[in-house]
Parts: structure tokens; C-alpha cells; sequence
């Protein structure tokens, strides 16, 4: 692979890294507006409301690891090849 190409994986990959730390750190406030916007017509009991602000809080953490664990080993691979990298 080229350098070029390394350093545009290297950030793509902090990008996912980022994007998936903003979902975990803020999965509270996401899960919790999401929520809002979604049963903002409908009439819900309490313990309804409480279930899917939990759920909609769940997707959001998940999904904030899988794109973290994506892009650090995306960041790592990179480094090593762009160490690995002769011309």
C-alpha cells in the first residue's frame, strides 16, 4: 500500500473513533431525545416511556463501541503498515 492510502485509512479510521466516543459519552442524551421525538404523539405510560429511553440508550452505547473498536483497530493497522511502508 502507499503512505497516501495509509494516511487516509489512518483517518478514517479516528473519525469512527471519535463518531463512536460522542455515541457512548452521549448515548444518555441521544437515547433520551430520540425517545422524545418518537412518543411526542403517542400516549404512553410511564414504565413504556422508561423502557425505551433505556432501549434507544442501549442502541446508542453499542453502536458508539462497535465504531470505536472499529476504528482503533483501523488506527493500529494503519500505524503498523505505515511503519512496515518501504519505497
Amino acid at each position: 500500500m502507499r503512505k497516501n492510502s495509509l494516511k487516509g485509512i489512518l483517518v478514517l479510521g479516528s473519525l469512527l473513533g471519535v463518531i463512536g466516543l460522542i455515541f457512548i459519552f452521549f448515548s444518555n442524551s441521544l437515547g433520551t431525545s430520540l425517545t422524545n421525538a418518537l412518543v411526542a404523539d403517542a400516549d404512553y405510560a410511564a414504565y413504556t416511556y422508561d423502557s425505551k429511553v433505556k432501549t434507544n440508550t442501549n442502541i446508542f452505547l453499542v453502536t458508539g463501541i462497535i465504531l470505536s473498536g472499529i476504528g482503533l483497530s483501523t488506527v493500529i493497522y494503519a500505524l503498523y503498515k505505515m511503519l512496515n511502508v518501504k519505497y
